[in-house]
């Protein structure tokens, strides 16, 4: 990538993260490079791109027409290399993934362990958030590709599914609730209860079935909301609490002993995990690395 290339990529940093600090770690530049490259465009084209308000910087009405066109020029040069390699029959390039939590911790390792050892010139990185943290991320052109959870849709992104999950109800094999095999809506209500952040699609699957029932979050004897299935086991295994977890998550646990699953015979927590991008999306990393990860989750 020639310079003028690297300065758009510059540019663009800044423009998503509306931070040169942040733009100098993402692009693995000093903060004064930069600014110099900033300066440059503006001085190419005699225009303001980014001004300050106090502490904070922003884009000028120049600056996001010239990084709505910047965006489509470094995407455009990415369908190039891909679609030039594919002829060669080689892969190379930089792919931004983002996974919410569960995927990220429990599913995509194995993928990317086994993708970079297939595609070596391909350089991953990995975003991890919640779905709606990963779903924001691809609107503002942060990531290449989503991986989320949930049933929440939006319409101006594309699913693509990835393969099935399954919610469990699961308490300390310790806890006062140990010898419990099962719980109706109305005994659940009671129990007090611990669950995943605001934004989660486990959270959003669950709160789903429930109000299928009538239930809503305010029904529950909720106790605490934590931002990772990590942190929740450990809350439960030092508490008298019930959670809702994917049932991955939870698997080496089960057959520990360390947990135990509580039936919830009247809710169905079914859902599906998909790939998530922007409409109108062409072949390229992205799509390869779709086409791989369905293919070797049969084997995961």
């Amino acid at each position: 990538m020639d310079i003028v290339d690297f300065r758009l990529k510059v540019f663009c940093s800044v423009a998503k993260n509306l931070s040169y600090t942040k733009a100098a770690q993402e692009m693995r530049i000093s903060q004064p490079a930069v600014s110099k490259h900033i300066h440059e465009l503006e001085s190419q084209y005699n225009v303001r791109l980014i001004e300050r308000m106090g502490s904070k910087i922003m884009l000028t009405k120049a600056g996001e027409v010239f990084f709505n066109h910047s965006i489509s020029i470094l995407d455009n040069y990415s369908k190039m290399d891909f679609a030039m390699n594919m002829i060669k029959g080689q892969y190379s390039g930089e792919l931004k993934i983002g996974a919410s939590t569960t995927i990220a911790q429990y599913i995509l390792p194995a993928i990317l362990a086994r993708f970079i050892s297939k595609f070596r010139l391909v350089k991953i990185s990995l975003l991890n958030g919640n779905s709606n943290d990963i779903e924001n991320a691809l609107i503002n052109h942060k990531i290449d590709l989503g991986l989320v959870e949930g049933d929440r849709k939006l319409s101006n992104l594309k699913y693509t599914h990835l393969v099935n999950d399954e919610l469990v109800a699961v308490t300390s094999t310790h806890s006062v609730y140990k010898n419990r095999e099962k719980l109706s809506i109305n005994e659940l209500k009671q129990v007090p209860i611990v669950l995943r952040e605001n934004g989660s699609g486990t959270l959003s699957v669950f709160l789903s079935a429930l109000e299928k029932h009538g239930v809503k979050i305010n029904d529950l004897n909720l106790v605490m909301q934590l931002g990772s299935s990590e942190s929740i086991k450990m809350f439960l295994d030092n508490s008298d609490t019930l959670s809702v977890v994917s049932f991955r998550c939870v698997s080496k646990e089960l057959s520990q002993g360390v947990l135990k699953i509580i039936e919830l015979p009247q809710i169905e927590m079914n859902r599906k995990l998909d790939f998530v991008q922007l409409q109108g999306e062409e072949e390229n990393l992205a799509s390869l690395f779709m086409q791989f990860a369905i293919h070797e989750i049969k084997d995961i």
